[in-house]
C-alpha cells in the first residue's frame, strides 16, 4: 500500500535510528561529600586535623569525620576503606612498603611542613646539676637517680603510648644501658611528668618529640644518643643509634586521589610550620580550648597562610 505521508515516515525512521545509535551522556564523577580523617593520639596531630577539618567544612562545604585511632590502625583503614587521610605521618617505613608499594591502597600527598624530632629528654635543671648527663655514655652512672617502683633496680625511661614510633627497648639492650622502658600511657602523662619533674626538681628521663607545645612552657634538654646514620635503624632489633630527623608527610587513600576532588587538592596543598602547629596545640593543651575552637582562632588569625591552600 502506498504511504500517504512519505516525508513524515522518513523523518520518523531517522529519529529512531539516531536515538538507537546515540549513547547517554556520561555522568560526571561526583566527589564524596564526606572526608574521613584518622585522628592519632597526640595534640599536635589533633591540631593539624582540626585546622584541615575546619577549612574543608567552612571553605569547601564538606562534611568531615575524625576518628580516633592509633597510627597502625589508621594505615589499616586505607585497605578497609574507612580512612581517607593521615595528616601527620612519622616515618612508618614498614607501613609505606605494605600499603603504598605492595597493596597500592595509599599514596603520599607530600610533606605537611612539620619537622619532627624524637629523642630522650631530661629537665634542664638536671643538666645544670649534672653537666655530662646528656651524653648517653654517662647514663649508667646516673641510673640510680631514675629508679622508680616500676623500673625496680634499673633506671626508668618513661615512654608514652605503646603505639608510638619507638626504638627505646632496643636502644637499652644494644647500648648496654641499665634502664627499663615504662609506658606512661599517652602524651598527657608525659606532659604531666615533665611539668612535675621541673617544678619539684625530680629526676626524669623521658621519650618525647617535637613539634610539641610543651617546649614553650618547660625547659627540656635532649640526650645525645649515638648519631643517626642512614640504615642504622634498618633492623628494629639491632637499633643502637638516635632517631632520624623526620620531614612529616600526609598519606591519603588511593581512591581519595581519584574521587576527592577539591578536598584532595586542599589536603595536598596543606603545608605549615612547627610554630603554626604549636600555636594551635598550646590553645588546646594549655589554653582550655577545644580543638575546633583553637582551629577557628588560628584560621581567623592566619588567612595569609592558608588562603593559597584553597583550590581555585
Amino acid at each position: 500500500m502506498r504511504d500517504p505521508h512519505p516525508i513524515r515516515t522518513i523523518l520518523l525512521v531517522a529519529v529512531l535510528l539516531l536515538s538507537g545509535c546515540t549513547s547517554p551522556a556520561p555522568q560526571a564523577v561526583q566527589p564524596p561529600a564526606k572526608v574521613r580523617i584518622a585522628l592519632n593520639p597526640w595534640v599536635g596531630y589533633e591540631s593539624a586535623a582540626a585546622v584541615l577539618a575546619y577549612l574543608l567544612e567552612h571553605e569547601l562545604g564538606y562534611e568531615v569525620e575524625r576518628t580516633e585511632m592509633t597510627e597502625a590502625e589508621a594505615w589499616k583503614g586505607f585497605e578497609s576503606g574507612t580512612v581517607d587521610v593521615i595528616v601527620e605521618n612519622w616515618g612508618r617505613e614498614a607501613e609505606k612498603r605494605e600499603y603504598i608499594e605492595e597493596k597500592k591502597v595509599a599514596v603520599s600527598a607530600g610533606t605537611n611542613g612539620n619537622k619532627g624530632t624524637i629523642g630522650w629528654y631530661v629537665p634542664q635543671w638536671m643538666v645544670r646539676k649534672y653537666p655530662d648527663i646528656t651524653d648517653w655514655r654517662n647514663l649508667n652512672k646516673y641510673a640510680h637517680l631514675f629508679r622508680t617502683d616500676k623500673s625496680g633496680d634499673k633506671g626508668q625511661v618513661l615512654d608514652g603510648d605503646k603505639s608510638y614510633v619507638t626504638n627505646d627497648e632496643a636502644l637499652i639492650d644494644n647500648l648496654d644501658l641499665n634502664y627499663k622502658v615504662v609506658y606512661a600511657g599517652g602524651e598527657d602523662a608525659l606532659i604531666d611528668a615533665a611539668r612535675n619533674a621541673t617544678e619539684r626538681k625530680e629526676p626524669l628521663l623521658m621519650y618525647f618529640y617535637q613539634p610539641q607545645w610543651l617546649f614553650t612552657q618547660v625547659e627540656l634538654a635532649k640526650v645525645n644518643l649515638p648519631p643517626y646514620v642512614i640504615g642504622c635503624d634498618a633492623d628494629p632489633a639491632k637499633v643502637a643509634c638516635d632517631y632520624p630527623p623526620y620531614l612529616l608527610d600526609k598519606i591519603v587513600s588511593t581512591s581519595f586521589t581519584r574521587t576527592g576532588g577539591r578536598a584532595y587538592e586542599l589536603v595536598r596543598n596543606f603545608v605549615w610550620t612547627n610554630d603554626h602547629q604549636n600555636a594551635v596545640a598550646t590553645d588546646i593543651g594549655n589554653g582550655g580550648m577545644s580543638a575546633d575552637q583553637a582551629a577557628r582562632k588560628w584560621v581567623e588569625d592566619n588567612t595569609v597562610v592558608w588562603k593559597d591552600w584553597i583550590p581555585r
